[in-house]
């Protein structure tokens, strides 16, 4: 396995904050890679029916595959999210296989890689696939492009 850090609090990295905080858990994350976990609750704005709606599980995705390049803006040290402020944009999303939708009180696992990078000062385009399971069931597959941009 690749070297990288376990358990990291990731709602102290991203901008989202809730509702919008599509992401639980990080139980891993390397320079190429990440898992994440998010529990979906009867309050979440991408539920309909009782299920978790496609556009939840797309922003649950691009959530987890920010992290990859994301963490590079963070000193190696910093735990809490506090040297840097970032914020990130879908710029394409060039594949979406949607196989099933999970529901109210289920836990997804995503994970990410990434494809390539490019970077230029405080900005950096990336693509990278996801995959999404619930109980060890594929349920999303996606490649995205990204930007991610120091404010």
């Amino acid at each position: 396995m690749e070297e990288g850090r376990y358990k990291i609090d990731i709602k102290k990295f991203l901008p989202h904050r809730p509702p919008m905080l599509l992401v639980s858990n990080m139980p891993f994350i390397g320079p190429e890679s990440v898992i994440t976990e998010f529990h979906i609750t009867s309050d979440c704005i991408f539920i309909d029916n009782n299920y978790f709606v496609e556009a939840g599980l797309i922003e649950n995705a691009a959530q987890t595959c920010s992290a990859i390049v994301g963490q590079s803006y963070f000193d190696k040290e910093d735990l809490e999210g506090t040297s840097n402020k970032l914020v990130g944009y879908i710029s394409a999303i060039k594949k979406v296989e949607i196989y099933g939708l999970p529901k109210v009180n289920d836990t997804i696992v995503t994970k990410a890689k990434l494809i390539s990078r490019y970077d230029t000062e405080g900005l950096s385009i990336c693509t990278m696939s996801s995959s999404t399971f619930r109980n060890d069931d594929l349920i999303v597959d996606c490649t995205l492009n990204c930007l991610i941009q120091e404010v």
